[in-house]
This record gives structure tokens, sequence and C-alpha cells, in this order.
């Protein structure tokens, strides 16, 4: 089963010594090497930066994308830069991984689109627009005195100009109310990569059923999220627990809106799939549940496969 993984904080993981650690092969959850060996078409690398630290946050991005690059220059017989989906196409075609580039935390843009705009021609194609901090677009979900405060103008106009590069807009973290003026405001699918349903299991940083509704309405999808604070109350990480998201989702906004965003190298120690590699575990949890062949080819890779088609230029 081909995998496209919508999340992962793997290139900060190899910032904790960027002159050592590499994307080929690695002690955490994504390498080179694990993503062959679960059969990977696509990972979306976060490019993650704290607000709370001293640095200046687009002087910090910027240092992590040239650490993506020169992995990728380093690999390019195995893993190249996908900005779009007949990049994708290609590469696979040539036996590649595709690596797409993304940004947790829209507060690097420091309220200027022209900072958008450069960040696109550099090959971001995803922003998650905020991390659990109040920035110039919008306001996060884990502080409960922010939950209905939605996107600032700038926040609006971003979502506009993401719409009109053809960047897919990330709410994930994004408040109640700002996941809701995206939906408003936004003419093009949008995603939360990294988020499960909070009627399962009640975090903030889950989809209540009527966002879950509105999402797929919009044509977007949801990552469920293998952080197992987000998927239950079990001290590891659980498949059946994932699978229990899955259904309920699907029963909530059909299997279209469903996809893939492990969180991985981000998310806390405890896990039945302990990397990459593994996915097959949870294609074979779906199996066992009663899922159809075409319906695990959308949640592992068709569904986003065809956001992807249809906003990234």
């Amino acid at each position: 089963m081909r995998i496209i993984d919508l999340h992962c904080d793997t290139i900060l993981r190899l910032m904790g010594d960027k002159d050592k650690l590499v994307l080929k092969q690695n002690k955490f959850q994504v390498d080179i090497e694990k993503l062959k060996q679960g059969n990977s078409l696509a990972q979306f690398f976060a490019l993650y930066v704290d607000l709370n630290e001293e640095r200046d946050p687009m002087e910090t991005c910027l240092e992590m994308l040239d650490k993506f690059y020169l992995e990728l220059d380093k690999n390019h017989e195995s893993i190249a830069l996908a900005r779009n989906y007949d990049e994708i196409s290609k590469n696979d075609e040539e036996g590649r991984i595709s690596a797409l580039l993304t940004i947790e935390e829209g507060g690097v843009l420091k309220g200027e689109l022209s900072h958008l705009r450069n960040l696109y021609r550099l090959g971001v194609r995803l922003i998650t627009l905020t991390w659990n901090y109040p920035n110039e677009i919008g306001y996060p979900n884990a502080l409960e005195d922010c939950q209905h405060k939605g996107l600032t103008r700038f926040g609006e106009e971003l979502v506009t100009e993401m719409n009109t590069l053809g960047m897919i807009i990330d709410v994930s973290h994004l408040s109640d109310q700002g996941f809701y003026d995206v939906a408003r405001i936004s003419s093009k699918p949008f995603v939360a990569s990294h988020s499960n349903a909070r009627h399962v299991m009640h975090h903030t940083r889950n989809l209540t059923d009527d966002m879950i509704r509105v999402l797929a309405n919009k044509g977007g999808i949801m990552g469920i999220n293998f952080e197992k604070l987000f998927l239950g109350n079990d001290p590891v990480s659980k498949v059946d627990n994932m699978i229990r998201h899955i259904e309920h989702i699907r029963n909530v906004g059909g299997i279209e809106v469903i996809s893939i965003g492990t969180d991985f190298d981000g998310i806390s120690p405890g896990w039945e799939i302990p990397h990459i590699g593994e996915m097959d575990k949870l294609v074979k949890g779906l199996e066992d549940h009663g899922f159809h062949q075409d319906e695990i080819e959308k949640i592992c890779y068709k569904n986003t496969l065809r956001v992807i088609k249809e906003v990234m230029r």
C-alpha cells in the first residue's frame, strides 16, 4: 500500500545536531530507509518554529529550509522535492519518494504577504496557520480564551493569497472560530493535517463532528494523528484507537475526508506503530475491521493526492 503522510517533525529533530544527523538513516521515526520500507509515495516535512525563541522566526525557518535542501541534494537518487501533483507523479516514475515542504507556525511570515510569496518560491506548499501561540494570522485552540477568536484581517488576506498561489491551508492547531473563518473564506479545499475526532477523544486539538462535516463539504481532508493523547486514554498510541477515530470520521464526513498525518518525530513516546516503515500495521488493522481495499487506498494516499491535484501549483 502506498502512503502519503501529511505531517512529520523530522527536520526539527535533525536540527538537534545538524552537522551529524541526516535524513538517509537516523534514530528517529522518519528517514529515507524507513520511507522505503513503508512504501511511501510522499512525505510532508514540516519546518516547525517556536515563537517563544528569542531568535527571529524567519531566520530559524530559513536555516531549517537549508538543512532540508542539503539532505535532498545528498539523497537525490532516492527522494526529491515535489511542489504539485505532476512532480509527485514524475518522481514516482523515476523511483523517487516525493518530499513536500511545509511550515508549522504561520507567525514565521511576520504579517507580510511578501514573505508568503517568497516561501512559495522556495518550495513551501502548505502552512499550518498557528501553533499554540497567537500570531498575526489568528489564535490557537490550545488556549481556552482564544477558541472563539477568529482570523485577523491579515489572516483573511492570507487565506485568499494562499488560494491564489496554490498553497494548502492547514487548520490543525487553529482556534475553532478560525476554522470556520477559513471554511467561509477559502475557495479551495483545506486540511487539518494532523487532527483527530473530538467526539471520540475530547481534546482541543481534535475536530468536532460539525467541523468534520464542513471540512468534507469543502473537499478537504484530516490526517489521523498518532499522538496517544489525541487518540484515547491508553499509555501507547494504539492502532485500534486510530481505527475508532477513522470509523467515526467515516460515519460523520465520509471516507473522502480521511487521510494520514502521523505527527511522527513530534509525538510523545509509546507507539504500536513505531515509525513510518511499519504503516502496514495500520493497513492490516483497517482490513481486519472490514474496510474495503478502495477505502484503505483513499485513507492512505488517494484522498491526499486529490487535494494536492486540486490545490497545489
